[in-house]
């Protein structure tokens, strides 16, 4: 298994910035690891921060469309059938429901900080219609602040950016509890609003 990971890594480090979008579009390696593969890219002058940057947003957001469509057009009995092909659980796909219908649309952006949520959360998106626009703008901007801290410790690793997931939780922890706080700060006010 490890030496097909690093096949695609050097796949990926061929393509530069397009092999950052490519490996957060296909999902097969984790969003952390490919973007601090992406930052140790940088580190080594084999790319820049800004396109890696651009990439980063660029592939996550795709990502989550491709999920959102399929949400929007194939409906639940679509991914309770095929989901599995996609790596989406059953369990993480009701989760991500309960979320949605609890939170409402402000959760898009909360819930791309907690793990298994994180992708998942587009499904119910879709199939409740929420509005394209407004599930892009949510998704660029919760893509923004994840890519730029993954590309800086990949960074500051550079040739350890495989220890990332080590690495990386001193950083995750406070993020998960700031995104759970805003996801309930928004449910209030929501509730609080209507």
């Amino acid at each position: 298994m490890e030496e097909i990971i690093a096949s695609i890594f050097e796949i990926l480090s061929q393509l530069g910035y397009a092999g950052i979008a490519l490996g957060l579009m296909v999902e097969v390696i984790p969003s952390e690891i490919v973007l601090s593969y992406g930052g140790f890219l940088v580190s080594t002058g084999d790319i820049h921060f800004t396109g890696a940057l651009l990439a980063g947003i660029a592939g996550g957001t795709l990502a989550q469309l491709f999920l959102y469509w399929l949400g929007a057009y194939g409906g639940r009995p679509v991914l309770d059938k095929y989901g599995k092909y996609l790596l989406i659980q059953k369990k993480h796909l009701d989760a991500s429901e309960k979320w949605f219908e609890k939170y409402g649309t402000g959760v898009i952006f909360t819930a791309r900080f907690i793990p298994v949520i994180r992708h998942a959360i587009s499904i119910p998106a879709g199939i409740a219609k929420m509005p394209l626009s407004v599930f892009t703008v949510y998704t660029i901007a919760a893509m923004v602040p994840w890519t730029v801290l993954f590309l800086l410790l990949g960074m500051e690793l550079g040739d350890h950016w495989r220890d990332i997931k080590e690495y990386a939780k001193p950083f995750i922890l406070p993020i998960i509890v700031i995104a759970l706080g805003s996801g309930v700060f928004y449910f209030f006010y929501k509730t609080r609003k209507s």
